[in-house]
């Protein structure tokens, strides 16, 4: 990796890592437990569309353990791993397809995002009727989605001839 890329994902991961905790301190109560716009995804979105997949999954799962080891802990960390993992299966296909727009490539990665938290939830609690959880968090994956790929479109637009 040359230094420059190494700047720019410490960046990357510095500025995700600010959102979350920024995120966290902001009392957003919308009546669903768990639910948040997740501000650190848009470093993911903007990371996705401005440099390498490698790259995009590095700035993501340092994040995740950053994050997890400051602010949360095992458990918190093992529940973003596995939403940010499934959340990136999602997206780097629906992205290099060219089929999706940067919200519909985000609105795809919220809801994968959500089901890879239900389904670590599923299988750490072992008690699959938390299922029903589903529908709500599939809503909230995709009013997230469209927000943070909306955010997304238009940084990119912004700095991506500044970056390259």
């Amino acid at each position: 990796m040359k230094g420059k890329q190494v700047a720019r994902y410490g960046m990357l991961v510095a500025l995700a890592c600010v959102f979350g905790f920024v995120e966290s301190m902001i009392p957003i109560q919308i009546g669903v437990p768990g639910v948040k716009l997740g501000l650190a995804n848009l470093v993911t979105m903007v990371s996705l569309y401005t440099i390498s997949l490698s790259g995009t999954l590095f700035v993501a799962v340092v994040r995740v353990l950053l994050t997890g080891l400051t602010f949360g802990g095992m458990s918190a960390m093992l529940y973003s791993m596995a939403g940010c993992i499934l959340s990136l299966l999602f997206m780097i296909p629906a992205k290099k397809s060219g089929k999706f727009s940067m919200v519909g490539v985000s609105i795809l990665g919220g809801v994968g995002h959500n089901i890879g938290q239900m389904t670590m939830a599923m299988l750490v609690l072992q008690n699959t009727s938390i299922r029903y959880y589903f529908f709500v968090l599939m809503i909230a994956g995709t009013v997230s989605g469209f927000l943070i790929g909306v955010m997304g479109g238009l940084i990119v637009k912004r700095i991506v001839k500044i970056i390259k």
